[in-house]
């Protein structure tokens, strides 16, 4: 008993430092300008069997299931996140790569993969649907804050959010392929339309009924909301899923729906989703870092054949995706150049290097170490350089000022009543407007006025200044009227 106890201690005090170190490793890579989750891997090749002997684990079962359930969570926060006026109108591109993008990617790395690394066809193939897709952590993680311009920084996001079922379905049909070796390719075409239709249905379903419910359920503690928030995303995913539709597509779409909406305790859920998209993010990361052995991926042989792969993936088989798929778009070739670059790998093709093994197909060791280190040179290469080629490329926009004070909003949900945080950027028709001279409703107050850093207490005679953020207490009747007044013309698409 003493040493299941000792056992379990050990465990905590190992998941304790892990995520410290993951936290403490965040600082170095904004100052070294190494993407994050390329430490996060490190620390756990480092407390791995290979290095430090501190941990040994080797199941990709479990690695599948932590990696899935932290997809769901990054997902759901970035789709919280992501404006919807940025994607709608990059919509059609970004589902084109998405598709066709990852298609034509797939078959040029699998031409790649069976001459360099002498797999079969079908398992080269297999190798290159598995890398297929771009990573929405590797994006999401990179692009935040890099004021990389809207359309592009939309078109990365919702490629990176959408691209999953059609890397999944490549793969899951190739497994067939070679295990099963007869495939009914009608079969497997209307399959992959259930996926993406039913998935897309069943994101807006229940992203609708999430924000229903979280706006009219009165529960006894606003810290339950959030949970609330949580436990529909992996519903979301799960009865997806079950129906054999893409969970990942529904939990993006869902997410969504949520965010681009009013929202109850908003700032509450968008605090704790980002925290917990971190967390999960570092735990998926250090997981799957412990999942591969130093020893194997240092091998000569993966280190020539994984460069030459890396190579035809970021030179050739992404820039022929991106320049095939958007050629019917307006897009120049700057904006192409970028997409090429930035479409960084990630989780996504180490979770999906596991089906084969998990299948048991002969080679799958092989394509996991492989896989491994593309990835591990995507992010390096490709996630390090994206501020200094989106720069050189001149696609970057002026940096939005970001509120340096958050007011904790509370909805008063009793008082059909809450506080509105309005920001006051360069566009904004109301710049010195007098608060007495905005045509806002009798009830509706502004409250406070962050500005410079100072709080200042409004009065009718105040003038509203560029960057000034405006917390405004309205009545859920007057909420549209508000808006109305105080967005900018942009900000109300």
């Amino acid at each position: 008993m003493l040493t299941d106890t000792f056992d379990a201690t050990a465990i905590i005090l190992i998941v304790a430092i892990l995520l410290l170190l993951g936290v403490f490793t965040t600082k170095f890579s904004t100052r070294f300008g190494l993407p994050a989750l390329v430490l996060f891997i490190g620390i756990g090749m480092v407390m791995g069997s290979d290095i430090a002997g501190i941990i040994y684990f080797d199941n990709p079962k479990v690695a599948q299931l932590i990696g899935i359930f932290a997809l769901i969570m990054i997902l759901f926060e970035g789709g919280l996140q992501t404006e919807w006026k940025n994607v709608k109108r990059v919509a059609t591109p970004s589902i084109t790569l998405a598709t066709i993008g990852v298609l034509l990617t797939a078959l040029v790395v699998g031409v790649g993969a069976k001459y360099i690394i002498g797999l079969a066809w079908w398992e080269a193939l297999l190798f290159g649907a598995i890398v297929g897709s771009t990573d929405a952590a590797a994006v999401f993680s990179v692009l935040r804050g890099q004021n990389v311009k809207g359309r592009l920084e939309g078109t990365l996001e919702a490629e990176s959010g959408t691209n999953d079922p059609m890397a999944i379905f490549l793969t899951v049909s190739l497994i067939s392929l070679i295990t099963v070796s007869s495939i009914n390719f009608a079969f497997v075409f209307i399959s992959f339309l259930w996926q993406m239709g039913i998935g897309l249905l069943l994101g807006f379903a229940f992203g609708k009924l999430a924000l229903f419910s979280i706006n009219n359920i009165k529960l006894d503690s606003s810290g339950l909301y959030p949970v609330l928030a949580s436990a529909f995303a992996i519903l979301t995913y799960s009865f997806t899923s079950i129906v054999h539709a893409s969970g990942f597509l529904a939990v993006y779409i869902a997410a969504l729906v949520i965010g681009n909406h009013d929202l109850t305790y908003r700032h509450s859920i968008l605090r704790f989703h980002e925290g917990f998209a971190w967390m999960m993010q570092i735990t998926m990361f250090v997981l799957l870092g412990l999942f591969m052995f130093p020893s194997q991926l240092l091998d000569w042989t993966i280190i020539w054949q994984g460069l030459l792969l890396s190579i035809i993936l970021m030179f050739v088989a992404r820039p022929i995706s991106v320049y095939v798929s958007l050629h019917f778009f307006p897009f120049d070739w700057k904006e192409k150049a970028f997409l090429s670059w930035a479409g960084l790998r990630g989780a996504v093709p180490i979770i999906l290097a596991t089906f084969p093994m998990i299948a048991g197909i002969e080679n799958s060791q092989i394509i996991f170490n492989l896989v491994f280190f593309i990835v591990l040179t995507s992010t390096l290469l490709q996630g390090a350089s994206i501020p200094y080629v989106a720069k050189k490329l001149q696609l970057t926009k002026p940096p939005k000022k970001a509120p340096t004070h958050i007011l904790e909003l509370t909805s008063l949900q009793q008082t059909n009543a809450e506080i509105v945080e309005f920001f006051i950027d360069s566009n904004n028709q109301n710049i010195g407007r007098k608060i007495t001279d905005l045509p806002l409703p009798n009830d509706v107050l502004v409250n406070a006025i962050i500005r410079e850093d100072e709080l200042i207490p409004p009065h009718g005679q105040t003038i509203i200044y560029e960057d000034d953020i405006l917390f405004v207490l309205v009545k859920s009747k007057d909420l549209n009227i508000a808006k109305q007044v105080l967005l900018t013309k942009e900000e109300k698409i």
